[in-house]
């Protein structure tokens, strides 16, 4: 049985088919964050702790670090500044760090850098997962050495020098050889996790039916565990969250084993629940200024002031009961107990407690 090994000083996560889903928490990535990136110019790093505790309270097994930040300000004074093989190996190291300092969790580390990848498998404890290779030349000369020097596992993302395919079969082929080149260097199948490369389905209608196939396919004919980007599949539509909790058990009921995503539910901004007591006071209903805000926000159906697990935790922690690899559904029940305790009235699926409505 395929067993992906991922470890921090304390504690070990695996990826496996006969194991709970692995998701690989998302959040502390300044790509398309301007804020946590002008936080990070500004070494300030409260944010990438506060969303590495949140994480791991919301269900991360594994927390990717990506180190992929733009310092606007810095290149005025150093050009320098505006070349990632200068700013990622540092801050990459800087972000392993911090991190290991607050929680046990393992880490994934996250970089186009071979630099920021190294500095970053330098810095970790334990056994981390590397993201990534690809299945082009240039990269699998850099980073495969690297997955052998610090025998790591490594994520294998299914493009090539020719691109991103839409044919499935020329994904699986470009997976494949990527599996045999990693022979070449000593690496073992049960360290290559694979992506498949997940399409939007709003752009390829059967880029579910692709993604379902492939892992099969990897599963089945390389052995290999799998990954992806979650939320990839909902890209541009509509209720992201109602697409992606129904993909995610289909994609483990293929044989996907991991998940890089944001495991929690944003806290509600205060723009919006000062927008929803307009919205009350316009229909004649008065709100008391006193109002806790947290009781406002749940009877309201505007969501919680805190950070909490989102509704996708929910879909595959009821998946992993459902395949059996959550035996005698202990995670299930310990899930619901603890939403239950925070008053979140049946945040986890609107259910009313006291049992059937007559």
């Amino acid at each position: 049985m395929t067993r992906t090994v991922i470890e921090s000083a304390t504690k070990t996560a695996i990826i496996g088919f006969d194991q709970p889903f692995c998701v690989i928490g998302e959040r502390i990535n300044p790509t398309g964050r301007k804020k946590l990136a002008a936080e990070l110019e500004a070494g300030d790093f409260s944010t990438v702790e506060a969303d590495a505790l949140a994480q791991v309270a919301a269900g991360a097994t594994v927390l990717d670090i990506n180190s992929g930040a733009v310092f606007t300000n810095k290149m005025a004074e150093d050009p320098r500044y505006a070349d990632n093989n200068f700013v990622e190996p540092p801050l990459m190291k800087e972000l392993v760090e911090r991190v290991q300092a607050i929680t046990d969790a393992p880490l994934c580390i996250d970089s186009s850098v071979p630099g920021a990848l190294e500095s970053g498998l330098a810095a970790a404890k334990g056994r981390p997962l590397l993201n990534s290779v690809t299945g082009e030349e240039e990269r699998l000369e850099l980073v495969l050495p690297l997955v052998k020097k610090y025998n790591v596992p490594v994520v294998a993302i299914s493009n090539d020098d020719t691109g991103i395919s839409e044919d499935p079969d020329v994904r699986f082929a470009v997976a494949k050889k990527i599996v045999e080149r990693a022979a070449d260097f000593g690496i073992p199948a049960h360290d290559i996790v694979v992506d498949p490369l997940v399409m939007p389905i709003g752009a390829m209608a059967t880029a579910g039916l692709q993604v379902f196939a492939l892992v099969r396919r990897l599963r089945e004919e390389l052995g290999v565990n799998t990954t992806c980007g979650a939320s990839n599949i909902s890209f541009g539509l509509p209720n992201r969250h109602g697409i992606n909790n129904a993909f995610l058990p289909m994609a483990m009921g293929a044989g996907m084993t991991s998940a890089i995503m944001n495991p929690c539910a944003l806290p509600v901004a205060a723009s919006k629940i000062e927008a929803k007591k307009l919205e009350l006071a316009e229909a004649g209903i008065i709100v008391p200024d006193d109002i806790d805000l947290e009781t406002f926000c749940r009877i309201t159906g505007l969501g919680s002031t805190k950070s909490r697990a989102g509704s996708e935790m929910e879909a595959i922690r009821a998946a992993n009961f459902l395949t059996n690899n959550d035996p005698s559904g202990g995670e299930w029940i310990r899930f619901n107990r603890a939403v239950a305790a925070g008053g979140a009235d049946d945040a986890a699926g609107g259910r009313r407690r006291g049992g059937r409505r007559r």
